[in-house]
């Protein structure tokens, strides 16, 4: 049976590095490329794909997650791997809870790209090892790691909003985006946004600019 991709990511050197690959594996054959997450979007919905391979970061517009989540909505919709660089806890969870079948990082080696993509099509979870250990590590000290809500304010903290301009984003109260906060210095054992951060980065939880 022939795997048909659609290739999702804004750099052009990337898409074709990607198909070389992928051509070589004779149960594959790369249907369409997308430049942006909305033009991903239209493609999964519009031509014939059993896995789209998902960046998340396409520089401006939608984000990957977002797309994700509206690709996986539909009935009858093909799989998404997100293949991406980023490996922290806030992405991995909005990419899972979004509703990616799998979650690789740009470095696997072809052959693990091969599995992940086989592994994605039959409808099974594929996961990059050092994914599946950090969520496993979550799940072992629960009471410890920061929530999904918890991670997407600290995330806009990194990114330089303040607590006004996260309730809006974020669509939340002032006083709700501080208890989250509240709760993320207890967990992360500091005092202040800076040090927030500055740990959580440290800890690949986040992403900084």
């Amino acid at each position: 049976m022939t795997i048909r991709l659609l290739l999702a990511d804004d750099h052009p050197v990337v898409r074709a590095g990607l198909r070389a690959v992928l051509d070589t594996e004779p149960d594959f054959t790369v249907v369409a490329e997308a430049a942006t997450a909305e033009r991903a979007v239209e493609l999964a919905a519009s031509e014939p794909v059993d896995v789209v391979l998902m960046d998340l970061q396409f520089g401006t517009g939608m984000h990957g997650s977002a797309a994700t989540a509206a690709i996986t909505a539909r009935a009858g919709a093909p799989r998404v791997l997100v293949l991406t660089t980023y490996d922290t806890d806030a992405d991995i969870l909005a990419a899972v809870e979004a509703g990616a079948s799998g979650y690789l990082l740009k470095d696997a080696p072809p052959e693990e790209l091969a599995a992940a993509v086989r592994t994605a099509a039959a409808g099974q979870s594929a996961l990059a090892p050092a994914v599946a250990l950090r969520l496993m590590d979550r799940m072992r000290t629960p009471a410890e790691a920061l929530t999904k809500r918890e991670l997407e304010v600290l995330q806009l903290v990194a990114d330089g909003l303040s607590n006004q301009q996260i309730s809006k984003r974020l669509f939340l109260s002032q006083a709700t985006v501080k208890s989250h906060l509240v709760h993320v210095y207890a967990k992360l054992g500091v005092d202040s946004r800076t040090a927030a951060v500055a740990t959580a980065a440290a800890r690949r939880l986040i992403r900084t600019p």
